[in-house]
């Protein structure tokens, strides 16, 4: 798994501080990108620009994004990818069908379609009380339309792995039962 660069982990704890000054306005400022095309809300760019210049735009795009993100949902994960905070959510909200569907459809999505899904994501990661790892999906994002597709593959095994590992724990403590 690809990891954060330094750039990354810096840009994301830059927004932390926002979050952990209590810094409202900020914040709100950020959100404000939230379902708009990245780059294209000023009052965003006084948090984003100074880690995004001389960038090329398409590399500026995810910056923005999760700078958007992170203001609807200021709640930093120091592990995992979203994969991890799906299984997690489906495990708070006791709806593994509904929250499955949700996350196969982020996996089939488009790259231009990332952004909404990825909004989604977030808000039932915000309702669950569940944080997000946003270096993590930086990173990750850079990477969406790799040709091997490694990224989706990743979150995948994620999700799956754990769900498959708790079932075969019950499986194995029942047997563990019966023979007693």
């Amino acid at each position: 798994m690809p990891k954060p660069t330094e750039h990354q982990l810096g840009f994301v704890k830059h927004l932390q501080a926002y979050a952990t000054q209590e810094n409202r306005g900020a914040l709100a400022a950020l959100r404000r990108g939230l379902g708009k095309a990245p780059g294209t809300v000023p009052e965003m760019f006084p948090y984003v620009l100074p880690f995004v210049s001389g960038m090329k735009e398409y590399d500026q795009d995810p910056y923005f994004l999760i700078a958007a993100l992170f203001g609807a949902h200021p709640s930093q994960a120091d592990k995992g990818n979203m994969g991890e905070t799906f299984r997690a959510i489906g495990t708070s909200r006791g709806d593994d069908t509904s929250t499955e569907r949700r996350f196969v459809a982020l996996l089939n999505a488009h790259a231009d379609d990332l952004p909404d899904h990825l909004r989604h994501a977030v808000a039932l990661a915000r309702g669950a009380d569940v944080p997000v790892n946003y270096a993590q999906l930086l990173r990750d994002l850079h990477y969406w339309t790799h040709q091997d597709g490694f990224i989706q593959r990743e979150w995948a095994e994620a999700f799956w792995r754990r769900v498959g590992e708790q079932a075969e724990g019950a499986s194995t403590d029942t047997t563990a039962q019966v023979a007693d």
